[in-house]
């Protein structure tokens, strides 16, 4: 016997249309009506749902009354789309454009429209999570399988990750991983050469200072130094342009016992020998290049690559690919078991955010371009070069290189201060190394009318019809020989037609936010607004380099110190930096800061960081990076912290305790009466309070976590403040401080020195070519508007909580049985009893149209459910019913109506391609598998493949695109 679920009312929907779900939509009235999703009468439902008359009393319910901020939240008034994007393009009127000849890792492309309108700009792009449930990633993991494979490729190594943070990040990455792997040295000192980019030797050094080993920054020209050496750094190009072959020293290196890393620019590795030719073990650097606008310093994806026995020891995501239930290829992540949240402090990296979105870029670049427009685009940039340095020399000015590949460097005793004047006064902008040196740096946007204006800079003159460059030819032992980019997706979409058609294809496979809700627990998955989203792609915002003057760059400054501003009034603490590009990197920065003061005054021994065991894993992970030693503490069966044992490691760890890591709403969803009791034991040990922000989307308005005992957090910019997930990445992860800690937020990476300031990104201001959607967020909703969105989300929580209860328990709750913005289905009892697992519910909710919940976190076998306040009613209830009627099937199974192995959970998701096969020869029938709710028959999404074989691909690790024949039948 099987249920005809595609027609019944299930009672989800009829108890909701009852409380009137099913009435017209109030008419929007400003920014803050389209933001919230459920407003006025929907609102009243839900309220009787729960059991409260208005949004007021169940908040006063839920948060506990000792941690409410005294009085509401201060911010200007709520401002209509339309003035707030007039505002931003008078701040963005501020910035001054200029042709941007300063190199140092960040340099001038053009993002082909087709990419720039339908990745950059199209929500199905933008709006995607983290591939974590592969059979509805199908397209943006292929994009990143593409980038992992450009990588391989054009670095010679075989083993690609799919992208870090940026490019000085990333290098330190590969340092921790030499560190890790080379056992047999590893007292050893890390060599970096001294042509590495500066941001990259502080954001190193910045490490090393946390975690106490040593770096020696060195002239390799010269040799390597005396001593043990664990790493070595290279860089290719240089920083100063130059290029040169580094086999032999990378060999004298590995016959030493050294690793060898080689930062490298991949569009240089078109032309030179690639780092794995040249004996390397690791490659990384940044794709920034690939399309990506300079956006001010970020957000760009980095990439590593490494040789065959690091692969288990790489940092980050990495795309693999195994098969589905049918044998068909399919795309995962591989390797998941290294994610922070299994191996907490043993975890490889802190890094959870990587750079999803714009690695997809830079892949899609890639794609477009292929290997042979790569190669123009390569060619084009050198000749610019060539073509400079033969005018400058030909005008007797000394250059620093005669092998370079788009970098000049020249020599102008007393004269780089004037020189770089003039260029400025010409619209152009080069580097100022000092008194006697100017860098200039070309790339794919340079011109024969620009060179002439860089050359009249100097007093020089070059041919401007840029005919042939004669001399400056890349040495014939260092050109590459070697083939790369074979595969055919890098040689099949050359007109735009067929690129347009690709893109659509393949977010079509995916789910994302413009299909349907993603109930993620934790992660916040709520409306990214498109007058939010615009100006971020503004050529005054997107076109400015990181190391513009000043002078050029009075708009974003100003942008970003009133969000820092509005952000530390939001939150309750006094100081605020945008700097860290990750939520994972914000934590970093909290706990150097935490470092630094104990430091500063002379409790060097305070090491000690209290965890709770059921915090996010990268909470450990970067107590470790921070140079602290991770003592648990455990929590109680109400999922609160567990006192008597809090109390017991304070007391053991008095003397040197650092700090304590707490979430705060808890992991577990619900409001912990006792936080300030919490923080007060800390303090009187002596310790700092870090409450991490990733829930703080229950916080805004109605509780301050500066002032009910936090000494720092960091905040997620792209979960409570908007900016959109990416597919797995941008993020930004602001740290907040109290005063005392405030000397110890990160400094600039471009002139830090070796202060308790210790830099955690490449550039002063991080990923802050996203920084104005979250700027316009607040803008829009105002203080009020945010308070209610707080409040809203509550509501909508609470409503999913009190639906679903009696199908799928709430495994934890708070006063008045209420949890905080999100709350835990056990699915446990119903395991044991039927063998349905939480994963066999995530499959099948594939079948209903949704993306799962948050799976087995923080329980095993639970659910984490977050609706956000952007869901409308409507859209709360097609879930509600969806879990309900999941909750049919399992009871199907405990009755006997078919097998677990038989069942529609456990062979969930079903694609199109199963259900209209000639043969079904299954126990239910096929409307059951592929129509389950009766809203389908107009508006279905099939999952490309089934459910996907992990293991399988973790045993056969293939991490490149397939050939073609493999998706043949």
């Amino acid at each position: 016997m099987t249920a005809d679920l595609s027609t019944a009312e299930t009672p989800a929907t009829s108890a909701a249309n009852s409380l009137g779900s099913a009435e017209a939509a109030p008419v929007a009235e400003g920014f803050v009506d389209r933001h919230i999703g459920a407003r006025a009468g929907s609102a009243e439902a839900m309220l009787r749902a729960v059991g409260y008359d208005s949004l007021d009393a169940l908040a006063d319910m839920a948060v506990p009354a000792a941690i409410r901020q005294g009085s509401p939240l201060v911010l200007n008034p709520a401002r209509s789309e339309e003035e707030t994007l007039a505002q931003l393009r008078a701040i963005a009127g501020k910035n001054k454009t200029a042709v941007q000849m300063i190199g140092q890792g960040y340099y001038g492309t053009h993002t082909p429209p087709v990419i720039l309108r339908n990745v950059v700009e199209d929500p199905a792009w933008y709006t995607a999570y983290t591939p974590y449930q592969p059979e509805i990633s199908q397209g943006r993991l292929e994009a990143l399988l593409n980038f992992q494979t450009m990588v391989q490729d054009l670095t010679a190594l075989p083993i690609a990750n799919a992208s870090l943070l940026d490019e000085a990040t990333a290098v330190a990455e590969a340092v921790l991983l030499m560190r890790r792997s080379n056992k047999a040295k590893a007292n050893g000192a890390i060599v970096l050469d001294s042509e590495t980019l500066p941001q990259t030797i502080a954001v190193v050094k910045g490490r090393a200072k946390a975690l106490g080993f040593d770096v020696i920054v060195a002239d390799l020209a010269n040799g390597l130094p005396d001593g043990e050496i664990t790493g070595l750094v290279l860089q290719q190009p240089g920083v100063s342009g130059v290029v040169r072959n580094s086999a032999a020293l990378i060999a004298e290196a590995k016959e030493r016992g050294a690793l060898v890393t080689v930062a490298a620019d991949l569009l240089a590795l078109t032309l030179i020998t690639p780092p794995g030719e040249q004996g390397a073990d690791i490659a990384v650097g940044s794709v920034q290049r690939f399309g990506v606008p300079l956006f001010f310093g970020g957000p760009h994806a980095a990439y590593m690559a490494v040789r065959k026995g690091l692969e288990r020891s790489l940092p980050g995501r990495l795309v693999g690919v195994s098969k589905d239930s049918a044998g068909t290829p399919a795309y995962r992540l591989a390797l998941q078991t290294r994610e922070q949240h299994i191996r907490r402090e043993k975890a490889t990296s802190n890094i959870c955010t990587a750079q999803a979105l714009l690695a997809i870029v830079a892949s899609m670049y890639a794609v477009y371009h292929g290997p042979e427009g790569l190669k123009r685009i390569a060619r084009r940039a050198h000749d610019s070069a060539r073509t400079l340095a033969a005018a400058l020399q030909e005008a007797g000015i000394e250059l620093m290189h005669e092998s370079f590949f788009d970098t000049v460097t020249a020599r102008v005793p007393g004269r780089a201060a004037e020189i770089v004047a003039a260029a400025e006064a010409r619209g152009i902008n080069l580097r100022s190394i000092d008194a006697d040196t100017v860098g200039i740096s070309c790339d794919e946007t340079t011109t024969p009318a620009v060179l002439t204006d860089v050359a009249a800079a100097f007093g020089a003159s070059v041919d401007a019809a840029g005919s042939q460059p004669e001399g400056f030819e890349l040495p014939e032992a260092i050109r590459r020989t070697s083939d790369f980019m074979t595969h055919p997706v890098f040689s099949s979409y050359r007109s735009e037609t067929q690129m347009l058609r690709y893109l659509r294809r393949l977010s079509d496979r995916d789910l994302a936010l413009d299909r349907t809700m993603i109930p993620l627990g934790s992660c916040t998955m709520k409306l990214n607004a498109t007058a939010e989203m615009q100006a971020m792609t503004w050529p005054e915002f997107a076109s400015i380099h990181p190391f513009a003057p000043d002078s050029q760059t009075e708009g974003w400054r100003e942008l970003i110190a009133d969000l820092e501003a509005k952000l530390a009034v939001i939150t309750g603490y006094d100081r605020v930096s945008i700097q860290p590009n990750a939520g994972s990197q914000g934590e970093l920065a909290g706990l150097l800061a935490i470092r630094g003061y104990h430091h500063s005054r002379g409790d060097d021994q305070r090491t000690v960081c209290l965890i709770p065991a059921s915090a996010h894993g990268t909470n450990a992970a970067s107590a470790v990076l921070a140079g602290m030693k991770v003592v648990v503490v455990a929590t109680a069966d109400d999922g609160a912290i567990d006192h008597a044992d809090l109390r017991a490691k304070i007391d053991a760890h008095r003397d040197n305790l650092a700090a304590i890591m707490i979430t705060y709403p808890s992991t577990h969803g619900v409001f912990d009466d006792d936080v300030r009791d919490v923080c007060d034991a800390v303090h009187e040990a002596g310790g700092q309070v870090y409450i991490d922000g990733a829930n703080l989307n229950a916080l805004v308005g109605l509780a301050q976590p500066g002032e009910f005992g936090g000494d720092v957090s960091h905040l997620n910019l792209h979960k409570t403040f908007c900016i959109p997930h990416g597919g797995g990445g941008p993020g930004v992860g602001p740290v907040a401080v109290k005063s005392h800690l405030a000397p110890f937020l990160p400094g600039d990476a471009a002139t830090w020195t070796d202060g308790e300031d210790i830099p955690v990104s490449a550039s002063r201001f991080g990923s802050a070519g996203v920084l104005p959607i979250s700027w316009a967020y607040v803008n829009l909703m105002g203080g009020e508007g945010l308070t209610e969105a707080t409040k809203s989300a509550l509501l909508a929580a609470n409503y999913v909580a009190a639906r679903l209860n009696d199908y799928f328990p709430v495994l934890y709750t708070g006063k008045g049985g209420l949890v905080a913005h999100e709350c835990i289905l056990d699915l446990r009892d119903l395991t044991a009893k039927t063998g349905v697992t939480a994963e066999d519910v995530a499959k099948r909710l594939v079948d209903y149209g949704f993306h799962a919940p948050t799976l087995s976190f923080p329980v095993a076998g639970t659910l984490m459910v977050e609706p956000t306040e952007s869901e409308d009613l409507g859209e709360i209830d097609r879930f509600i019913d969806a879990m309900i009627a999941i909750r049919t099937e399992i009871d199907q199974v405990a009755a006997g109506d078919f097998t677990l192995e038989g069942s529609p959970l456990r062979n969930a998701p079903h694609t199109a391609v199963v259900v209209a096969g000639n043969e079904w020869g299954r126990a239910y029938p096929r409307e059951q598998a592929a129509f389950p709710m009766r809203s389908q028959r107009m508006d279905k999404y099939f999952p490309p493949v089934g459910r996907i074989d992990g293991a399988a691909g973790d045993r056969n690790l293939i991490c490149s695109c397939p050939p073609i024949e493999d998706f043949e039948n």
